[in-house]
């Protein structure tokens, strides 16, 4: 009898061992089906030039280089010329042929990639520089959870709040610091909370940087040069004047606030699942000139159509999925980023969902990968001066859809039109293929929506 009970106590706390193994392999299978975290970091007004891991020598960005040699640089991604085109763009996975309205606008009947992580489970987030018009719900209606924005409802008068005493819209609350607050900080500090409290939960979080926008003032790094700083709403007498040779010193602490995320997701404990891009949204701002190792001296030329007004840095880092130390020079544009981001987030796009993009993650984690053999840019900002235009390019070419030919290689600034006569057979028949690329690239229905008169403080700074 006794014999019996210790046989069934014997095999009770077998079972009980089994099961509770099962359990913990259980629980370790649930952490690793857990689907990774998205962070999307948009710098303003920065070309590939003002990154020191592309050859530049005017800046220090010792923080997103190595955030490269543990990933992966791009060395040719393109963007729109403008931010707002930009940043509709790269939220909607569309060329802005077909859904680009109006300056400062997002249509929020545009599913974006906040839309569909949110429907998947996703805590969303974001903060930073808003500009896509809309009230204090919009962000809620664009898919985000909680959002810290610049740039939302005022966005004429705040013009220099964006930096020292911001003035900035929380969750639908307004606040105006004055304390000597830096906005950059007050940011990152937000989604460094926002990560904190949803570190157990997917979460996507798109930071729409302020820096390196102009007005160029002083940062905390200035010291003394940044508490003196007299801020004053745009149009106000009496504040401190910007110079461009604070320029250098944004650019350095928005490689400080990149490093700040980077070691608050490693101290979460969450580098392995979590996929991190960094990119700009249009080229460097004019006045702005920057020297390379090569010794090119490049012009900022946000706003134009040119290599150095759409070329900007695209930097992927995920420990343990991406192979550190890439460098890769195939096509890729801001079209690609939701397709991107949805892949690494496995989530099948349906077939009705209409993108221009493909996912790079193939590309980068060595799995199959179609190459592009040219981006298509659709550019009409609406905003001031600049005129419409579209053309094709790869990394030597570009065709205009009114005829004139670049070779962007040798003429990033486009001073010498090609005439057809002066190509190759096969440059010609390349450019025969640019040239069909147009007739497909036409929005077949358009949706109006009502325009709203701009205030005449509305300037192309805003962009």
């Amino acid at each position: 009898m006794k014999k019996s009970r210790l046989l069934f106590l014997f095999f009770s706390l077998m079972i009980l061992i089994i099961a509770a193994a099962f359990v913990q392999v259980s629980k370790k299978n649930v952490v690793n089906e857990k689907k990774p975290n998205i962070i999307l970091i948009l710098a303003d007004d920065i070309g590939f030039e003002t990154i020191s891991a592309y050859g530049s020598t005017s800046y220090k960005t010792p923080r997103i280089d190595n955030m490269a040699k543990g990933g992966v640089l791009f060395q040719n991604c393109y963007a729109q010329p403008l931010c707002s085109p930009s940043r509709v763009q790269i939220m909607t996975g569309k060329s802005n042929f077909r859904n680009y309205e109006r300056w400062g606008y997002l249509n929020l009947n545009e599913t974006n990639f906040a839309h569909i992580l949110k429907s998947q489970g996703y805590a969303t987030c974001i903060t930073g520089k808003w500009q896509l018009g809309g009230d204090e719900f919009t962000p809620y209606k664009a898919g985000f959870d909680e959002y810290l924005l610049w740039n939302i409802m005022d966005t004429s008068s705040t013009y220099n709040e964006r930096y020292k005493d911001p003035r900035l819209l929380e969750n639908g609350v307004s606040k105006k610091y004055s304390k000597g607050e830096y906005g950059p900080d007050l940011f990152v500090n937000y989604i460094k909370d926002f990560m904190t409290r949803k570190k157990d939960v997917p979460f996507l979080v798109y930071y729409p940087m302020v820096l390196s926008h102009k007005p160029f003032v002083p940062t905390p790094g200035n010291g003394k040069v940044y508490e003196n700083f007299k801020v004053v709403p745009k149009g106000e007498p009496g504040g401190s004047s910007a110079d461009n040779s604070f320029f250098k010193d944004q650019m350095a602490y928005l490689d400080k606030n990149v490093g700040e995320l980077l070691d608050k997701v490693n101290e979460l404990g969450l580098s392995e699942n979590t996929l991190i891009l960094f990119t700009g949204d249009n080229g460097t701002g004019v006045g702005i000139n920057s020297n390379m190792k090569d010794g090119r001296k490049i012009p900022g030329m946000k706003g134009a159509t040119t290599e150095y007004g759409i070329h900007v840095p695209l930097v992927a880092y995920w420990q343990g999925k991406i192979k550190p130390g890439q460098v890769n020079n195939k096509l890729v544009d801001f079209t690609d980023i939701l397709p991107t981001i949805t892949d690494a987030a496995n989530i099948k796009l349906p077939k009705s969902f209409i993108t221009d993009g493909r996912s790079f993650l193939p590309l980068v984690t060595g799995q199959k990968y179609e190459a592009r053999d040219w981006l298509f840019s659709h550019y009409d900002p609406q905003k001031g001066e600049f005129k419409k235009a579209r053309f094709v390019h790869n990394r030597e070419w570009k065709l205009y859809e009114t005829g004139e030919i670049y070779n962007v290689a040798k003429d990033p600034e486009e001073k010498n039109v090609l005439a057809v006569s002066s190509l190759t057979p096969e440059q010609q028949k390349l450019m025969a293929t640019f040239k069909e690329v147009f007739l497909t690239m036409v929005k077949v229905e358009v949706i109006k929506t009502p325009k709203v008169k701009k205030k005449k403080a509305d300037d192309d700074d805003e962009g």
